[in-house]
């Protein structure tokens, strides 16, 4: 069987299962549809989703548009798809920052909730190195890890070329990068109302002496970068410390609770304490954290991946939390609620049980909720998938 045939039975099969495997608690009207599969639109995957729903209602899918494959590294693209039916039908396909040959991704999403610009945050490397070979110092600067940022004043439809806002979101000693990713968060409410903020992780280098190399797990960190005149200028507020390997704080999301604290929600990556994730609150919009992150006891079912944390508004006061369900294994994308902000999430229903990987949250404007994951029959990567829930 040819690769070409073979992407055409795998998409055929995702497809049918589209039809066939409809959620529980779906939405009135459509229920899923599916703005990205690997294979068409010329890129050979199709990974790292994040949603925002713009103030005019448009709901905007980014994700990075791999040209060689599923791995982290090569010629990435971030691409976006538009919907204005609340994510049953989506425009053509647009390459918001192209690679060129280079890796670019990690797409963070905001809307600035004083303008409705739609604000992006990404990152970038040379596409001849290796998340692996920068957090060993291997690459040279120029070829490093670097962080964007790009405007659209007219509804996802156009963006700003990428600016280069590295010295304001790191710190020169720094190896590795990532934004989220999944959206980034705007604060409505409080003393910070109108700032942007975007959960991050990066690497260190070992301590003079060590015998690390800095690809150790111990060696990741977490920290927030953070804009008060909406994306113009950046500051970098909380960082981790420590690096005792017991907890190593990676991808991460975050939202803004009622309160108006934020919450941090991260994926643990390899660290000693019980359990893949990790939170933590803060009270003065990301410059500081209440506390260390400490791992989150009652999200033990979930694998080593990416999730998304969404404070819902209105009646429903709930924080949701979004990732695979499976402890050894990315499938079955569930969702889990917590009526205590974060201190305890308890499981509210399964979006599907096939494979799934990353996700991202969004509300709909209309009580209902949307979920942009990674799914398929055959693997987590065969698609992206937009879900349209009713929550119970």
């Amino acid at each position: 069987m040819t690769p070409l045939n073979r992407t055409l039975l795998t998409t055929l099969a995702f497809l049918t299962s589209l039809t066939v495997h409809p959620p529980a608690h779906a939405a009135a009207g459509c229920v899923s549809s599916a703005p990205y599969v690997s294979g068409q639109g010329g890129y050979a995957t199709y990974r790292i989703p994040a949603t925002v729903r713009t103030r005019h209602g448009t709901v905007l899918a980014f994700a990075e548009g791999r040209h060689d494959g599923a791995g982290d590294t090569g010629d990435i693209d971030v691409v976006l798809r538009r919907s204005t039916d609340g994510g049953c039908t989506w425009g053509r396909l647009r390459v918001v920052a192209a690679g060129d040959g280079d890796t670019r991704g990690n797409p963070a999403p905001v809307v600035d909730p004083r303008t409705g610009a739609v604000v992006l945050v990404t990152c970038a490397n040379s596409g001849k190195v290796t998340e692996a070979q920068i957090m060993r110092g291997e690459a040279a600067p120029a070829s490093g890890r670097r962080v964007f940022v790009q405007r659209s004043r007219d509804d996802g439809r156009h963006f700003t070329p990428p600016r280069d806002i590295t010295a304001e979101a790191g710190r020169p000693d720094w190896r590795w990068y990532a934004t989220g990713p999944g959206h980034a968060v705007a604060l409505t409410r409080g003393p910070h109302a109108g700032r942007l903020v975007v959960p991050a992780n990066h690497s260190t280098a070992p301590p003079a002496g060590s015998g690390d190399t800095g690809r150790e797990p111990r060696h990741y960190g977490g920290n927030a970068l953070y804009s008060d005149d909406g994306g113009r200028t950046w500051r970098l507020g909380f960082v981790t410390g420590g690096h005792d390997g017991v907890t190593n704080p990676n991808e991460t999301t975050a939202t803004q609770l009622t309160d108006g604290r934020l919450y941090f929600s991260s994926r643990d990556q390899n660290g000693s304490a019980p359990g893949n994730r990790l939170d933590t609150y803060s009270g003065d919009g990301g410059a500081t954290l209440d506390r260390p992150y400490a791992p989150q006891p009652t999200l033990d079912d979930v694998p080593m991946v990416e999730g998304s944390v969404l404070q819902l508004d209105g009646p429903d006061r709930r924080l949701l939390f979004s990732a695979p369900s499976v402890p050894a294994a990315r499938r079955a994308m569930a969702l889990w609620s917590s009526a205590d902000a974060g201190r305890t999430f308890t499981r509210l229903l399964t979006v599907s049980d096939r494979p799934a990987a990353y996700s991202d949250l969004v509300p709909l404007g209309d009580g209902t909720l949307g979920i942009l994951y990674e799914t398929g029959t055959t693997g987590p990567y065969d698609a992206i998938e937009f879900r349209r829930l009713r929550l119970p």
